[in-house]
C-alpha cells in the first residue's frame, strides 16, 4: 500500500497516482459510474465539478425542486475531495484574528457561523439519509509548533491566548489551556499548551458524499454525467431594467451544448484566464496515514502553529488498529521538490507519537489548496457576470467551504438574501484592497516563473529514468514534457500549459505534469486533472497521442 498506484489510466480516478488513506474502506471500484453526455439538453441549472462543492450545492438545489444537472471532466469524486484529511472545523487555517483585519468583526463572525453551519449539516444530512461515514464531534488542539521551555513556544502560546479570547467574542466554543495535553502524546518533546476549539467534528468525506449521491440518484430532477469536460462557458442575451432575458450556454469537449437558466463552476478554481485567479494562491500539501493501536490515541484534530502547519486526526483501519492521518509540509504548486516531504511527516509523527507502527506508513498521498488572499473563499456571482456562480477559494477549509456554497448560491439564485453573502462574493473590493501588497508580491513571484522557458529538466531522453517525467527544451524547439514509463515506452507532450503557456515541472510523488504559475496539473498521460486550465497537453508524438485517446476511454 505504501507504493503508487501504478495502473496506466488512474488520471480519470483521481488526480494523482498516489492512493489516499479513504481507499481504504471505500475503494475506487465503489465509487458510482454516470455515463457521458451524448446529447444536447436544457435545465434550470447546470453545476461543472463532481467534489464536495458542486454533489453539496446539487443537493441543495434539489431538495428546492430545481431541475439540476451535474458535469464532471472525469470520474466523479476524482478531484481533491477524495485527497483531503477529512477535518469538519470552523476553528478555520488562517486564524479570526487576522480574518478581522480584513473583513472586519462582523466577518469574521459570519465565517465563523458559516463554516459551522456545514460543518452541522454535513451530520444533519448523514442521519437523514442514514450515511455511515464515521461522522462524528471532537474538539480541536491547536498548539505552539515549538518545546516548552523556547521562547518561541511563549510567544506562539500568547497568540493562541488572543485568538482563543477572539473566537469566544464572536461566539465560538473556544478555550484557552495553558496545560493542554494530548492524550497518547507520550513522547518527551513537550508541546503542552494550547487553544481548544469544542464541538468540531471529522468524517469519511468520500463514503458521505456517495451516500449524498446515491440518494440524488434517486430523484426525478437530478441528471449527472461524468467524462463531459466543459470547453466554454458563456451568458446568452441580454436584460435590462428588468427587460430581456439571460441564460448560459455551456460547450462540452464532445460538441454537446447545455443551455441553463444559471450554472455553477464547482471547478476548485474557475475555468478563465484570469480574474479572480489572480486573487488566489496554489498550493500542494501532503499527507500519510499510519497504524496505531485502537485507542491508543485521543480523538481529536490537532494543528500546530508553523506556517506550513502540521494537521492530525483518526480514522478507521480494522478491528485492532486505527490510521493516524497526518498532514502538512505546503508548497507552491510546481515550485519545490516533492519527494521528502513523506519523510518529513513520518519523523515528525513518530517523535511525538512512538505508538505509530514500524515500517513505512500505509498510504501517502498529496492534495492542492487554492489560497485567497484576503483569507475568505469566493461563492457567488462570478465577476462580470449574472447567471454564472463560482465556488472557489476554499483555504484549506473546502469540506465546510463546499457545503455552505450549496446553501448560499441555492439561496442567491431564488433570490433569499443570505448573510453570508457579501463575505463570500466574488466581486468583493474592500478587503481585496487591503490584500494589494500580497498580490502584487505573488504576482511578482507567479511571472517569474517562466523563466522555465530558460530551463531544461533532461539535456536527452535517454536520460531519463522508467517511470518518470521531465522538461527537454532545446533551444531550436519549443519545450517537450517526456513521459517515459515502466517498460520504458516514451510519449512526449507539449510543455507549455493550455491556460496562459506556462512550462510544466514534473512532480515526481504523484506522476503529473504541474504549471508553477496558476498551478494546472496534468497526468503522466497529458491530462488536465485540475484548473484553471480546460484542455489538456497537446500530444507532441503518436506515442503521446494514443497515450492521451487511451487514457480518457
Amino acid at each position: 500500500m505504501t507504493q503508487p498506484n501504478t495502473q496506466p489510466y488512474r488520471s480519470m480516478q483521481s488526480s494523482g497516482s498516489t492512493e489516499p488513506v479513504w481507499v481504504h474502506k471505500l475503494p475506487w471500484s465503489k465509487i458510482p459510474e454516470f455515463p457521458s453526455l451524448d446529447k444536447d439538453l436544457e435545465t434550470d441549472i447546470a453545476i461543472i465539478g463532481a467534489g464536495i462543492a458542486g454533489i453539496s450545492t446539487a443537493y441543495e438545489l434539489v431538495k428546492r425542486g430545481k431541475q439540476v444537472v451535474l458535469v464532471e471532466a472525469r470520474n466523479v469524486l476524482s478531484g481533491e475531495t477524495g485527497r483531503t484529511s477529512g477535518h469538519l472545523t470552523n476553528d478555520l487555517d488562517d486564524g479570526f484574528v487576522e480574518i478581522a483585519k480584513k473583513h472586519g468583526e462582523e466577518g469574521a463572525k459570519q465565517a465563523a457561523a458559516s463554516h459551522a453551519w456545514a460543518r452541522d449539516r454535513i451530520g444533519e444530512i448523514a442521519k437523514e439519509l442514514n450515511i455511515e461515514c464515521e461522522y462524528r464531534r471532537l474538539p480541536a488542539y491547536n498548539i505552539s509548533q515549538f518545546p516548552v521551555g523556547e521562547k518561541k513556544h511563549d510567544d506562539e502560546l500568547q497568540e493562541l491566548k488572543e485568538e482563543a479570547e477572539f473566537q469566544s467574542k464572536i461566539g465560538m466554543e473556544t478555550r484557552f489551556d495553558s496545560n493542554l495535553t494530548v492524550r497518547g502524546w507520550t513522547s518527551s518533546i513537550d508541546q503542552r499548551g494550547g487553544m481548544v476549539a469544542d464541538n468540531q467534528a471529522t468524517f469519511h468525506p468520500t463514503k458521505y458524499l456517495v451516500g449524498v449521491l446515491n440518494w440524488l440518484q434517486t430523484q426525478p430532477n437530478f441528471h449527472c454525467y461524468a467524462r463531459t469536460r466543459v470547453m466554454d462557458i458563456k451568458e446568452k442575451g441580454i436584460e435590462l431594467l428588468g427587460m430581456g432575458h439571460k441564460t448560459v450556454e455551456i460547450s462540452t469537449e464532445n460538441g454537446h451544448t447545455i443551455k441553463a437558466e444559471n450554472a455553477i463552476e464547482a471547478t476548485c478554481v474557475p475555468l478563465q484566464k484570469l480574474s479572480v485567479i489572480t486573487q488566489l494562491e496554489f498550493y500542494r500539501t501532503y499527507c500519510i496515514a499510519v497504524r496505531v493501536p485502537k485507542g491508543s490515541i485521543e480523538d481529536c484534530l490537532l494543528y500546530d502553529n508553523a506556517e506550513e502547519y502540521k494537521y492530525v486526526r483518526l480514522t478507521a483501519c480494522d478491528e485492532k488498529d486505527d490510521y493516524l492521518v497526518v498532514g502538512g509540509c505546503d508548497h507552491k504548486v510546481g515550485q519545490e521538490e516533492t519527494t521528502s516531504r513523506f519523510d518529513e511527516l513520518e519523523k515528525w509523527t513518530r517523535e511525538r507519537f512512538p505508538q505509530a507502527q514500524a515500517g513505512s506508513a500505509d498510504y501517502k498521498w498529496s492534495g492542492q489548496i487554492f489560497e485567497p488572499v484576503d483569507y475568505m473563499g469566493f461563492i457567488g456571482k462570478n465577476q462580470a457576470n449574472d447567471k454564472i456562480y463560482i465556488i472557489t477559494g476554499d483555504s484549506g477549509d473546502g469540506l465546510t467551504h463546499g457545503v455552505l456554497a450549496g446553501r448560499l448560491l441555492a439561496d442567491e439564485i431564488e433570490g433569499v438574501k443570505n448573510p453570508w453573502a457579501d463575505l463570500y462574493s466574488p466581486k468583493r473590493v474592500a478587503s481585496i484592497l487591503k490584500s494589494l501588497p500580497s498580490m502584487i508580491g505573488h504576482d511578482l513571484q507567479i511571472n517569474a516563473q517562466y523563466k522555465r522557458f530558460l530551463q531544461t529538466d533532461i539535456q536527452d531522453i535517454e536520460d531519463l529514468p522508467r517511470g518518470c517525467g521531465g522538461v527537454l527544451n532545446k533551444a531550436t524547439q519549443k519545450p517537450v514534457a517526456v513521459y517515459k514509463d515502466e517498460n520504458g515506452n516514451v510519449k512526449q507532450f507539449s510543455a507549455l500549459c493550455p491556460h496562459l503557456k506556462g512550462v510544466v515541472c514534473w512532480n515526481h510523488v504523484e506522476k503529473s505534469f504541474d504549471c508553477p504559475v496558476h498551478g494546472s496539473r496534468f497526468s503522466k498521460e497529458g491530462i488536465c486533472v485540475s484548473g484553471p486550465a480546460k484542455a489538456g497537453l497537446a500530444p507532441a508524438d503518436e506515442a503521446g497521442e494514443k497515450e492521451q485517446v487511451a487514457a480518457a476511454a
